[in-house]
């Protein structure tokens, strides 16, 4: 597959998640994004508010994480937090599942939970659910998607950079297969250059979230683990 840059930065959530991030920092990932105007910027909930202003205008929209990184947030608390973060601008929503549950296989409380933060932002917003690949065998990853898909989730996710592992080739495949051809599927996780971008997207990623966005459409290699 071959794609300039430009077609590249539309598959580009550019990210910045880490617990020290600052809001000058925050404003750099949003002139980096409009500049090379990537799919979104992706944040934690704290920051929409700057993002959505600094981003005004560019045509780059603001994602939120929700439940992030652990998943361990009361479902209750995922939805409202979602639903704040789309009042303060964000047109995304990337909240991880409860992993804990999803390993004991207690599949309906999973379920609700990803369709509790659906309802909250519906007709808003579109949801990712970060599985967390790295916990789960290619049963536990089947049955997520399903579950994702049953609760009206938009796109399933690999990973949040903070657990084992990150975005594989052969993760992304089985999602691709898991899911109907309407829902996405997003590549994060230690996708860092130009090479791997083009692999995910090989493998039927239809996302990437990566801090590295800018060394992905320069053809560099990116130093983030993210």
């Amino acid at each position: 597959m071959t794609l300039n840059a430009k077609e590249i930065a539309k598959y580009i959530d550019h990210t910045l998640l880490k617990p020290d991030a600052s809001t000058a920092a925050i404003h750099k990932l949003c002139e980096e994004a409009a500049q090379h105007q990537f799919f979104s910027v992706c944040v934690n909930s704290q920051f929409v508010g700057v993002a959505s202003k600094a981003l005004e205008g560019t045509g780059v929209k603001v994602a939120a994480v929700v439940g992030f990184p652990l998943g361990a947030s009361l479902s209750e608390v995922k939805a409202f937090e979602a639903a704040k973060a789309v009042e303060n601008g964000a047109a995304e929503i990337d909240t991880v599942l409860p992993i804990g549950l999803l390993l004991e296989g207690q599949y309906d409380a999973v379920r609700s939970d990803i369709k509790q933060v659906v309802d909250a932002v519906k007709g808003k917003a579109i949801v990712k659910v970060i599985m967390e690949t790295g916990f789960l065998n290619d049963e536990q990853k089947k049955a997520a998607c399903k579950l994702s898909e049953e609760a009206g989730a938009h796109f399933v996710k690999t990973s949040t950079g903070f657990g084992p592992g990150g975005a594989t080739v052969e993760d992304v495949r089985l999602m691709r297969q898991n899911v109907s051809e309407t829902i996405g599927v997003k590549a994060s996780g230690g996708v860092r250059d130009l090479q791997t971008a083009v692999a995910m997207i090989e493998a039927g990623a239809t996302r990437l979230g990566t801090s590295s966005g800018v060394a992905i459409v320069n053809g560099t290699q990116g130093a983030s683990t993210y």
